[in-house]
Order: C-alpha cells, then structure tokens, then sequence
C-alpha cells in the first residue's frame, strides 16, 4: 500500500516546483520591467497624450540616464524637451520658451519620463504594485485587441502626484504600452506609446534645443532653485 501510494502522489510532487516557479507577484512582475529598461540605452516612440479633451501627438526620444525630448505634431512644432539638467517647453501658440533647471532633488518623475529605468525606479520606491486582474494578459481596452498585462500602482505617500497609476505592459517585450494617472486634483491623464523602436544609437546631438530667435524667454518657471 505504502509503495502504491507514492507512485500514486509522485507526479503530484514532481508538478509542485514546476506551479511554484509559475507564481509570479505584481511586486516582481514591476521589477522585471524595470529590469528590461534598464537593458535600454535609447529608444524612439510615437506617443499620445491625452487629458480631459486635449489631445497631443509627437515623436520621443530616450537616451539613458536622463535625457528626453518630444517634437510634437500635434500642437505643431511644440517641443519638450531634458537633457538631464534643463527643461525646456517651447510653445509655439505663444511664441514662448519655457526653460526649468533641475536639481537631482526635483528630476521630473511623471508622464512620459516614467517609462525609463530612472522612472520605474521611483515609482517601484514610491507606489505598491498590484495586478488589476492578474498575471495574464488582458484586452488594452475595450477597442482594442491588443492585449497587455496591467499593473494598479498607488501612491505610498499624498506628496505623491498621481493618487494611482495604471500601466499597461506589452507582455512579450516588456516595454510600456500605456501609462494611465489619476492626479491629486483628480484628473485622468494618459500616455499612450507605439512604433517603440530600442537601441537605435540616438546622439546626445539630438537633445539640443535651439529655440527661434524672437521666442519669449521664460526662465525658472516652475520654481527657483536655492542652495
């Protein structure tokens, strides 16, 4: 009897490893993105932002650690632009240019500059991740068939400026696909990304901005650095 019973339960056992290794949780599922932009030195991006009933449309660039730029075509010829020390936001409605100097302490860490190892990282720091359905992929929306993993992350702390973070991850490249926040004055902004083309040997040529020459310059508009 005893011998029948261990032929009978030794499949069992041999399956159990194998289920165990299957269990993956949000906390790690988030690292291994994490880990996969990590492996990223640059890449190129078509990306939509929308927000309430605004929507912009540009071509990104990345290039590790820090440096990011988008050329809209859609407002026309607007352009964000960080090459790791200033931003700058032209805005081609008002003839202005918008220039922000940034100290480590108040590197930008919302929207589009989320989906980069630097990114990830603070929100890993920040936000606890969970899985909005679970593990396996689901439909990106209800309009499309594209189907992506979605990780629910919330805010650890209220200095945090999205309450909560929905992203959608590309399961087979691990890339993001879609970032969806819910701000503290509780407004959605989404950020979509396709054509994502790595590696691509981007020049930091690439993240100099020459703003036009009767531009209206604005300086530190967002705050005023004090040692």
């Amino acid at each position: 009897m005893k011998a029948r019973f261990f032929i009978v339960i030794l499949p069992f056992l041999a399956v159990i490893p194998a289920i165990s290794q299957e269990i993956i949780t949000a906390e790690r599922y988030l690292e291994t993105v994490a880990e996969r932009y990590g492996s990223i030195k640059d890449y190129e991006a078509h990306v939509v932002i929308r927000s309430g009933s605004t929507e912009m449309n540009g071509n990104l660039s990345y290039l590790s650690p820090s440096f990011l730029k988008i050329d809209f075509t859609r407002p026309a010829e607007q352009v964000i632009v960080f090459n790791g020390e200033l931003l700058t936001v032209y805005l081609p409605e008002y003839r202005a240019v918008l220039n922000q100097t940034i100290t480590p302490s108040r590197r930008p860490s919302v929207g589009a500059s989320l989906a980069s190892a630097q990114g990830l990282a603070l929100l890993r720091r920040n936000y606890v991740p969970s899985f909005v359905t679970g593990p396996n992929p689901v439909r990106l929306d209800d309009k499309a068939s594209e189907e992506v993993v979605k990780l629910r992350l919330t805010r650890r702390n209220i200095s945090e400026g999205f309450r909560e973070i929905i992203l959608s991850v590309s399961p087979s490249s691990r890339t993001i696909r879609r970032i969806e926040g819910r701000t503290i004055a509780d407004t959605q902004v989404q950020f979509d990304f396709t054509n994502i083309k790595t590696n691509q040997g981007i020049p930091e040529a690439r993240f100099i901005y020459d703003s036009p020459a009767s531009a209206y310059v604005y300086n530190n508009f967002l705050f005023r650095d004090v040692d």
